[in-house]
């Protein structure tokens, strides 16, 4: 198949091939391009969707931009259950295998001081939600069925509205802020990402925490531990965890590692 390449990771030689049936974006298989000793994982892609204007429109496309990440995450995933992966931008491609060469070559200290420090460590995503119902109980201490006799009354009334949210906020976050301490301890490092807007996701509830944490793998299963202890320890807060994914949040300057070379 001629096209372009899409380079999904860099990584060490694998412990164990991949998945037979196992394809990428586009529907072609990952192959294994070695260069002094490191592989990029990359497959074909056509250039009528991947060079540089027609991939500009795509990446506006959110139905086409959700099967790319799909397929994408499914290398990157198959790649972390056999090697410890160095995960590279969605959509990074190149002319030809020379070109990917070329990226490695000038990558090449920087891959290899990442893969170093990544080596045998996954990452755990953790989310803490304020319940949707959480809210409106907590505002329900002060009674709205009635009508306020007077504007005293309505003044009071919504103080007690407020500080009612408001308890229950410092609480959640205190919860978050001790979850956070407890779970940094028992990683390698964390990383803090902003909430996720409630109105862009599909997640119920208000995301008051949202941490990647790297762990050794050794280490993963009293990590989750940790975690499943502290579900339902409060009411009205959601605990979430993710992965093990690789070790996307701990790659340094990901964004800019790499130029692609779509035109």
């Amino acid at each position: 198949m001629t096209g372009l390449r899409y380079v999904y990771a860099v990584c060490r030689p694998l412990g164990a091939p991949l998945q037979a049936d196992l394809t990428g974006v586009a529907g072609d298989p990952p192959r294994l391009l070695t260069h002094h000793g490191l592989i990029a994982v990359v497959s074909h892609v056509p250039e009528r969707d991947f060079s540089e204007e027609p991939l500009r429109r795509h990446l506006e496309d959110l139905d086409w931009l959700s099967a790319t990440a799909r397929a994408h995450q499914q290398v990157v995933d198959a790649l972390t259950a056999v090697t410890t992966p160095l995960p590279l931008r969605l959509a990074t491609v190149f002319r030809d295998d020379s070109g990917v060469r070329v990226m490695m070559e000038e990558r090449e200290e920087h891959f290899r001081r990442t893969l170093d420090r990544l080596d045998g460590r996954v990452e755990w995503g953790v989310k803490v939600y304020v319940e949707p119902e959480a809210e409106p109980a907590a505002a329900a201490a002060a009674p709205r069925g009635t009508k306020p006799a007077s504007g005293r009354d309505y003044l009071l009334q919504r103080r007690q509205r407020a500080r009612a949210r408001e308890d229950t906020w410092q609480r959640v976050e205190r919860f978050a802020g001790r979850l956070h301490s407890t779970l940094r301890a028992h990683a390698e490092d964390a990383r803090l990402h902003p909430p996720q807007n409630s109105t862009l996701s599909d997640r119920a509830g208000q995301n008051v925490l949202n941490a990647a944490y790297l762990v050794p793998r050794g280490q993963s299963e009293e990590f989750v531990e940790i975690v499943d202890r502290t579900k339902g320890e409060e009411p009205g807060i959601r605990v979430e965890l993710t992965g093990p994914w690789a070790a996307y949040s701990f790659v340094d300057d990901a964004g800019e590692a790499v130029e692609g070379e779509g035109s």
